[in-house]
């Protein structure tokens, strides 16, 4: 007998870009938009009307000969199906992907689809359609490319996904925080050395994912799309420096990071739904670009659900895994779409103590400065349902004894509520140790540990769980209620 007979199937791993493109074609989630689509709002516009109801491919957008597609990560569902998982163990595989990564497998140069074809002094306006996406922002943006850069003290590489604003022909304008990029390049620049990038863009939904997964600095994040993949990403060697990139992407730009140079970039439309202010920069400068031959252009509508999404699932993974290190009895987590998927975090446990939620609130804060509220609720209340959450709050939360406020802490920077009261078009007045300063809020939305009855018992229908619709639903006769006659 087969010991492994009533194990489920093994469902399929999506670990090519044009591969899940086409699932999502055959099963009508992709909508072919008419050529000539406008480059400058209309393409984002038409995206963002069908944003998590269907991907968007538009071919010929202002004639451009490369097709542009958007939106294919736009769904939780859509994530969880491209990873072969359903969507209740989406984040227990993200975890064990990045606590499993693989090592990448280099390939030839000649071998990559990246490099198929080579251009050099090339406008990257004119070799890639790049869209303006939102009213205010100051031209055209990548907002889909994967940012890789190697540690200049140890090699090791770091990818993230920064907006990047095209300015010229040979230069683009960067925004980077105060994270692992953002070290790398003040490594470099202390000694007045350019720091080598390189950005793919068109890449595979995983490695996608798996570039905003939360680590270590020396963490390459490339190892866990090879985790998530379960089989080594293939990468190759830039043609004009020595960073690794994914060899099946659809386009890489390679250029430098400028040390000591700075332009003016913004505003642009982020996360928050809110635009960010036009400052001074770091700077790129371009020294090739490569891709495949008939390449598709990915660009991603900011602080639509694809953006929202692939900065939420990763760090939903992360921040579990950071609670019940400490907390075993965390159960669930989930980064609200209300919270613009980074500032409202609620935490589902099962309640042992009294107090116990305000040091899990307390460990929340702690976990990632973007988190600005967190809710925490009993096991009996499903997080990933604001509705329940908010009924939670409603009906097991005293502001005079179950609220938590901290003052003057870390935010984002790009929470525009954390420079009330600044002129925001001085940027004198937004110094680096201002920007960003933030209070945060808890609410211990929890039932008590002992209570009398069932004053706290959540009301259920016994069987209601178990019931099938199309079971017990005739459809065979009409129902009449009028008199005949």
């Amino acid at each position: 007998m087969n010991s492994n007979s009533s194990a489920p199937p093994k469902q399929h791993v999506f670990t090519a870009l044009r591969e899940w493109l086409d699932h999502l074609c055959a099963t009508g989630r992709v909508a072919r938009i008419k050529p000539g689509i406008s480059l400058k709002h209309e393409l984002a516009a038409i995206s963002k009307k069908l944003d998590g109801k269907q991907a968007t491919y538009f071919p010929h957008p202002d004639g451009h000969e490369i097709p542009v597609i958007s939106g294919f990560m736009s769904r939780r569902s859509w994530i969880a199906e491209a990873m072969g998982v359903s969507e209740s163990g989406l984040l227990a595989r993200f975890r064990d992907a990045a606590a499993n990564p693989l090592k990448c497998e280099e390939i030839p140069q000649d071998q990559a689809p990246c490099q198929q074809v080579v251009h050099q002094d090339r406008d990257p306006r004119e070799v890639m359609p790049i869209p303006t996406h939102s009213e205010h922002d100051n031209g055209p943006y990548i907002t889909a490319g994967l940012v890789i850069a190697r540690n200049p003290a140890t090699g090791v590489q770091n990818v993230s996904i920064n907006r990047i604003q095209v300015h010229s022909a040979r230069q683009m304008a960067i925004l980077l925080l105060p994270r692992h990029l953002w070290a790398f390049f003040k490594e470099a620049e202390s000694k007045n050395q350019a720091l080598d990038v390189a950005i793919a863009i068109g890449v595979d939904p995983l490695t996608l994912l798996a570039s905003q997964a939360i680590g270590p600095i020396d963490w390459d994040e490339l190892e866990v799309a090879g985790g998530l993949h379960g089989k080594p990403l293939r990468v190759v060697k830039c043609r004009t420096n020595d960073v690794r990139v994914p060899a099946d992407s659809e386009f890489v730009i390679e250029g430098r990071l400028l040390p000591g140079v700075r332009e003016l970039e913004g505003p642009f439309g982020e996360f928050p739904k809110y635009y960010s202010t036009r400052e001074k920069r770091e700077v790129i400068e371009i020294d090739a670009i490569t891709h495949r031959k008939d390449p598709v252009y990915h660009t991603i509508v900011p602080a639509e659900m694809e953006h929202l999404l692939l900065g939420m699932i990763p760090r939903e993974a992360s921040l579990l895994a950071h609670l019940q290190r400490s907390f075993p009895n965390v159960l669930d987590v989930h980064l609200s779409v209300g919270g613009v998927g980074r500032y409202h975090l609620y935490i589902k446990i099962r309640k042992t103590h009294e107090g116990q939620p305000k040091n899990i609130i307390c460990g929340a804060f702690g976990a990632h400065y973007d988190i600005k509220q967190v809710i925490v609720v009993d096991d009996d209340v499903e997080v990933h349902d604001p509705q329940q959450v908010e009924w939670a709050v409603a009906t097991r939360f005293q502001a005079d004894r179950d609220l938590v406020v901290i003052s003057g802490a870390q935010g984002s920077v790009l929470d525009p509520s954390t420079t009330l009261g600044m002129d925001l078009h001085d940027d004198s007045q937004i110094p680096g140790h201002v920007a960003g300063l933030s209070a945060k809020m808890g609410l211990d939305a929890t039932r008590p540990v002992v209570y009398h009855g069932h004053v706290f018992t959540k009301v259920a229908v016994p069987g209601e769980d178990q019931i099938r619709l199309e079971d017990v639903i005739d459809t065979s006769a009409a129902i009449r209620f009028s008199d005949p006659r």
